[in-house]
């Protein structure tokens, strides 16, 4: 089984549901295992903040060790030949966060599903209750790749030397700070030099508009300079990541500790 595309539909993964090597991932950011729960078919959970995130850094949804992502993968029976659909409760959200990481640490094989749950269900494709994954574990490999993700020091030098085109996937309000932030105590405001697309305009009934209309979203900002991605606490940093990728774009990373960090270690 050959993934062709970075998203696949509903109607691809019902149709390779039984495809040898698939593994389907529930990316669902801030869901605990819960057996009343409905899944996809034989989903394993990916539950980024317990496990696939570095839960001793200050600041939420850190990027994990290579050390911690491998060993987790590999719980979770993941492969090197795998073949990697995830999806989230909401459309496209924190799905796109663990295509993110996983080509961070190397893989590629892997695709969103466009649209996510509630795509699958409204097709009326099959599901169980949330079960906990117990087979065989996986032999997958994790092999850190520069520059997928950028950090507080990255960023700062790319802010104040304006190397970068720094892109906010935050809402309209909360960039122009008109909104104030929903993490309590944090400070409304901005990246220097940064400009705003929220992540919300690449998207369509939860799932990601035509490949044109996200050329044609993304033309208007990024240039000549290489581009990194920010937003509240650097989940939805990585839909833009991935829609920018599905628009044909390279030199791109994401900046992980977004807004949440920026925001708390500068104050002004």
């Amino acid at each position: 089984m050959e993934l062709k595309s970075p998203v696949v539909s509903v109607q691809w993964l019902n149709e390779n549901l039984n495809g040898e090597n698939l593994v389907v991932l529930d990316g669902t950011i801030g869901k605990a295992f819960d057996a009343s729960q409905k899944q996809i078919l034989n989903a394993r959970f990916f539950d980024i903040k317990a496990k696939f995130s570095d839960t001793s850094d200050p600041f939420p949804s850190a990027f994990p060790s290579t050390e911690q992502f491998q060993k987790e993968a590999q719980t979770l029976g993941i492969n090197n030949n795998s073949v990697i659909v995830v999806y989230d409760d909401k459309g496209i959200y924190s799905s796109a966060r663990v295509w993110w990481m996983f080509r961070a640490f190397g893989f590629e094989n892997i695709a969103v599903l466009n649209g996510g749950f509630p795509a699958w269900l409204k097709a009326n494709y099959p599901t169980q209750n949330m079960k906990s994954y117990n087979g065989e574990k996986g032999n997958f490999t994790a092999n850190l790749q520069p520059n997928f993700m950028m950090f507080f020091d990255d960023v700062k030098q790319a802010s104040v030397n304006n190397t970068h085109t720094i892109i906010d996937a935050r809402s309209v309000n909360r960039f122009k700070c008109i909104e104030p932030e929903p993490r309590a105590g944090l400070r409304m405001g901005t990246i220097p030099n940064s400009v705003n697309l929220p992540y919300t305009d690449l998207l369509e009934n939860g799932a990601f508009k035509s490949k044109e209309a996200l050329e044609k979203a993304f033309s208007k900002l990024i240039k000549e300079k290489p581009v990194v991605f920010s937003c509240g606490s650097g989940i939805t940093a990585c839909v833009l990541g991935l829609g920018a990728h599905m628009a044909g774009y390279k030199n791109i990373s994401v900046y992980d500790g977004s807004w949440t960090e920026w925001g708390s270690l500068v104050k002004e």
